[in-house]
């Protein structure tokens, strides 16, 4: 056998393992939901609860993290309804547009999942 034939022999086995590693690893929508949720409840405990009004009062202010907890079932379930997934097989797109109310902004995202992990590529901010 010519060293050209086993070096494309072991390069075609390396690729299929690769490939067949990243099929199987490609995370599903639940897996995406859960991240999702996970980062939305961080970002609002971040950044939304300290940022409250003083109008909703300083009790409302100092539960927000804890109305955040509480409502982790209704943000998946609100995640879950506004989350397109492109699947391609060696990983998957996933586009969530959360438009909830016009009382506060409504985000657009675009995270890829590969390898059992996700990464955020686009986030925005919709006007009305």
């Amino acid at each position: 056998m010519k060293i050209s034939q086993v070096v494309t022999a072991f390069g075609t086995m390396v690729l299929a393992v690769v490939g067949g590693s990243m099929v199987v690893t490609n995370p599903g929508q639940a897996t995406y939901e859960d991240y999702a949720v996970e980062q939305l409840s961080k970002y609002l405990k971040e950044e939304v609860c300290p940022q409250a009004p003083e109008t909703l009062g300083s009790f409302l202010r100092r539960q927000c993290t804890i109305l955040v907890d509480t409502g982790r079932p209704q943000i998946k379930q609100v995640v879950a309804q506004s989350t397109k997934r492109e699947n391609f097989l060696l990983f998957s797109i996933y586009r969530t547009d959360l438009d909830v109310s016009t009382l506060i902004p409504a985000y657009s995202f675009e995270t890829v999942g590969i390898c059992q992990q996700f990464y955020l590529y686009k986030a925005d901010e919709k006007s009305y």
